[in-house]
């Protein structure tokens, strides 16, 4: 990959009413013609997006709402999307203006407040005065940050980002890592890559790129083979490796290749800790004992792709259920940003690694999980339990086991 993905991107929403300025504030921020502007309310439909780094933050990406104030058949639908980037939004920033802040803007406060979101408030146009005592003490009650700025002439822009740097907490300057607490410098990584019809033509998928990287970030080593190689290569590196990484597929093939003493695990698993909460999902991975034919499963994918042949979310994974259960299971699968707004009559979600997502929106969907009591899992989790290989997966990650999974 060339370029940094949006799921290891920084990603910062902007959200406000229509004609608050938004659209001119990203362009401002930017320095760039990224969205429409128009003094027409309504002009900006679907979120925009705009990639760009930010130093000392690195990549980030910004996302340019519609109003949250729309209104009619369409302005419903605006809304709808708008709120799905709350599930996404690493940092939030209200743009509005002094004399119209209120409601609104005090309910999105309260949104992110509850998300733990960290925001800011921007009050452009500052031509137009500057905020009141009675606003500026709310916020300070509420430890939100604000600066005014005029998004149209350019200026408040450099506020703005030492505003925002400010305002953050270190983990946004230290990012996790996938595998550096696995291993020591110096150390060999085996990489087990099964070349398939899906992949895309040319390149290695974007978890074993993002895991190379983060392997060498960590001055240790890899060995990338296919799993048919994987023996051979064991024998004849001339060292042990101190982690073997497969593609969850191939997991049964992996471990009878791979002996006992070598920690083993999939590249799905590591980015379920990498991306979301390991712990929840391995506790989650106890209903897949509990399901009785006739149940509703749903399946989530976050990439898009066009699924070919034996599809591990739509073939694979199912089939290794069905034969668990001993019976045929109700599934459904998603993709992308799509997911259900009522998930109550699902018995279990089994997500895949989440690689192209940011970790808040992996979150968001574990917590409204949590929120329902619905069992979620993982991709990786499910299909090593559902194999027999549960504890051999886990081995390399110090985790509390659900007695009924141990």
């Amino acid at each position: 990959m060339e370029k940094t993905p949006k799921g290891l991107r920084v990603q910062i929403g902007i959200f406000g009413r229509r004609n608050s300025g938004k659209s001119t504030f990203v362009n401002a921020v930017t320095r760039q013609d990224v969205s429409v502007v128009s003094d027409v309310p309504g002009t900006t439909t679907d979120p925009v997006e705009k990639a760009m780094e930010m130093l000392p933050l690195g990549p980030v990406l910004l996302i340019d709402t519609a109003g949250i104030d729309d209104t009619g058949a369409l302005g419903t639908k605006r809304v709808e999307k708008t709120r799905k980037i709350f599930d996404r939004a690493d940092i939030a920033v209200i743009v509005t203006e002094t004399k119209v802040f209120g409601s609104f803007e005090l309910a999105l406060v309260e949104e992110f407040m509850k998300r733990g979101t960290p925001l800011m408030v921007v009050f452009n146009k500052s031509d137009l005065g500057e905020p009141g005592e009675e606003i500026i003490d709310q916020l300070a009650k509420d430890a939100v940050p604000h600066i005014t700025v005029s998004a149209l002439e350019g200026t408040g822009m450099e506020s703005f980002r030492d505003k925002l740097i400010e305002m953050l907490p270190d983990s946004f300057f230290t990012p996790a890592s996938i595998v550096g607490d696995l291993i020591a410098p110096g150390e060999l990584v085996m990489l087990v890559v099964p070349i398939d019809l899906e992949a895309p033509k040319g390149r290695l998928i974007m978890p074993q790129v993002q895991t190379i990287r983060d392997v060498l970030d960590n001055d240790a080593y890899c060995m990338v083979v296919k799993e048919r190689e994987l023996r051979d290569a064991l024998s004849s590196c001339g060292k042990k490796p101190a982690l073997v990484v497969t593609d969850s597929q191939a997991f049964l093939k992996v471990a009878a290749d791979t002996p006992e003493d070598i920690p083993l695990t999939s590249f799905s698993i590591l980015f379920a800790r990498y991306k979301g909460d390991l712990q929840t999902f391995v506790e989650g991975a106890r209903a897949i004992e509990d399901l009785k034919p006739g149940d509703k499963v749903l399946i989530a994918e976050a990439c898009t792709h066009h699924p070919i042949g034996e599809d591990i979310g739509r073939v694979k994974i199912p089939r290794w259920l069905t034969q668990y259960v001993g019976g045929k299971l109700n599934f459904t699968l998603t993709q992308g940003h799509d997911f259900p707004e009522d998930i109550s009559g699902y018995k279990l979600i089994i997500h895949c690694g989440g690689c192209t997502f940011n970790p808040r929106m992996l979150m968001s969907r574990i917590m409204m999980c949590r929120k329902l009591g619905i069992p979620i899992t993982n991709y990786g989790i499910a299909i090593s339990y559902s194999l027999g290989i549960f504890e051999r997966a886990l081995s390399p990650f110090k985790l509390n086991f659900p007695s009924s999974v141990a």
